[in-house]
């Protein structure tokens, strides 16, 4: 069957034919790298790795660029930077890399391009003086704003009315906006925070705008698929397709526009005044949900039982439920055999908009009891044919790697390497030692930072007035 993709433009499912198969193009709005990503990221993460996989199964492995962008400017990284006496770069390579492995822990793919913010520019203020040139957008006050009104159009991603749009825009109210709908492309720094020239002074780029040159910069003016949460239609990704589509007189920035739903933590939406806040790191490395750390194998196949697009209640029971299946596909996956498949119920049900579920449902298909008999022997003769039971295990593993999960197909899958723990040991000990010499220096807050984060790990730190002198990890 064709593939049918939801696309939140229309509001219906659609049958996805790409402007060139030769060269899909994907784009999905990154993090922004301030801080540890949590777990509602991750569900992000998560649903457009199996769209890529699914795109690369289906036109090829080189024929689809899947961009996934980096967010290094912004004013809470400017913030956080602040607050630890550190240069953007500094913080942002870290929490660059803590992203890296979390993403890797998750069983994602790395993206074709994955291009950040500040290597870019040049491309955002080549984009703005378009804007200008075209009625689009208007100088004040060494700010650089996009007229709204000016885009008849403005609205049709989110739909939403003029009222809703005002009170969910977000934008800065200033006696300098010609509307309150306005929202800034480009605004002076401050001697003390990141800058670069510009036509317009010294200053930085808006959020929405370093998504619409970065697309532009690696995709093109229109391309086929953009993606990202489901908080993001509005005002980021609305502001993104009106600054795009005004600057270069298109109709649509991509054809497809793809939303995963809210992420709740038992039961309630997660956020850091419930308490209910856990970041991937803290799930893959410490006990602080549920007692333990998870697998990333586990975090993954617990989000993709819930369809994409439905609101996901992350559990502890679905993690452990989502263990156990893992543990009974391994004994199964790893079934005499040496080639994997794929079956084509599975793959109906990923091109009907990602149904995970169903595909689950057909994995699950292929280990139903009967089948699993097959390992047992009625005397000499197996339950079932070893032939059939080499077929479904062949099957099951090209299931497991289609939705990321093909790691549990390997023996040690929920067991770390020792190469695994010879790397977590040295990161640690770096950090120990990068805490040595801020307590040296009295940097107090970059000590307990550093104290903090190390505690998160499951990292307990014994210290005396030299610094500290033993550690240990909590299993």
């Amino acid at each position: 069957m064709p593939l049918r993709l939801y696309n939140t433009l229309t509001r219906q499912k659609e049958i996805f034919a790409p402007l060139d198969p030769a060269n899909v193009r994907l784009y999905a709005c990154g993090p922004t790298v301030y801080d540890h990503l949590h777990i509602g990221n991750g569900r992000m993460l998560i649903v457009f790795d199996v769209l890529f996989r699914l795109l690369r199964h289906i036109y090829g492995p080189d024929c689809v660029t899947y961009v996934r962008n980096i967010t290094d400017i912004d004013d809470k990284i400017n913030v956080r930077a602040a607050e630890r006496r550190v240069d953007i770069r500094v913080l942002t390579d870290e929490t660059t890399k803590i992203f890296h492995e979390d993403a890797k822990a998750l069983g994602c793919l790395a993206p074709t391009v994955e291009p950040r913010a500040t290597d870019h520019i040049a491309e955002m203020i080549a984009l703005i003086e378009k804007l200008i040139a075209k009625g689009h957008a208007y100088v004040a006050e060494g700010h650089v704003l996009f007229d709204v009104p000016s885009m008849a159009a403005y609205g049709k991603l989110s739909k939403r009315p003029l009222d809703e749009m005002i009170a969910g825009a977000r934008v800065e109210v200033a006696p300098y906006k010609r509307g309150p709908m306005d929202f800034v492309l480009w605004k002076p720094s401050n001697p003390d925070e990141p800058g670069w020239e510009s036509p317009w002074g010294r200053g930085r780029p808006g959020w929405h705008i370093e998504c619409s040159a970065m697309s532009w910069k690696h995709l093109g003016e229109v391309f086929d698929i953009h993606g990202g949460g489901i908080d993001l239609v509005f005002p980021h990704h609305e502001n993104e397709m009106a600054q795009s589509c005004s600057a270069f007189g298109h109709d649509v920035m991509a054809n497809f526009w793809m939303h995963n739903g809210h992420l709740q933590v038992e039961g309630e939406k997660m956020a850091k005044s419930l308490g209910n806040f856990v970041t991937i790191r803290e799930l893959l490395h410490t006990d602080k949900f549920g007692g333990r750390s998870w697998p990333g194998e586990v975090l993954r196949l617990a989000i993709l039982k819930t369809h994409y697009r439905q609101p996901l209640d992350f559990t502890v029971k679905a993690l452990e439920e989502a263990e156990q299946v893992l543990k009974r596909w391994q004994a199964y996956a790893t079934f005499s055999g040496q080639f994997d498949d794929l079956p084509p119920a599975l793959i109906d049900a990923m091109e009907d908009d990602l149904n995970t579920p169903q595909a689950l449902t057909d994995i699950h298909a292929l280990t139903r009891a009967g089948v699993i008999a097959g390992f047992s022997r009625l005397g000499d003769s197996y339950l079932v044919p070893p032939q059939e039971i080499k077929s479904s295990s062949a099957k099951l593993r090209g299931g497991l790697r289609l939705l990321g999960v093909g790691r549990v197909c390997e023996p040690d899958w929920n067991r770390p390497s020792a190469a695994l723990d010879d790397a977590r040991r040295k990161e640690i000990e770096s950090s120990i030692s990068h805490r040595n010499k801020a307590r040296a220096a009295k940097n107090w807050a970059e000590s307990d930072r550093i104290r903090d984060e190390l505690e998160a790990m499951g990292v307990t730190l014994k210290d005396n007035k030299d610094g500290t002198t033993a550690w240990e990890l909590k299993r």
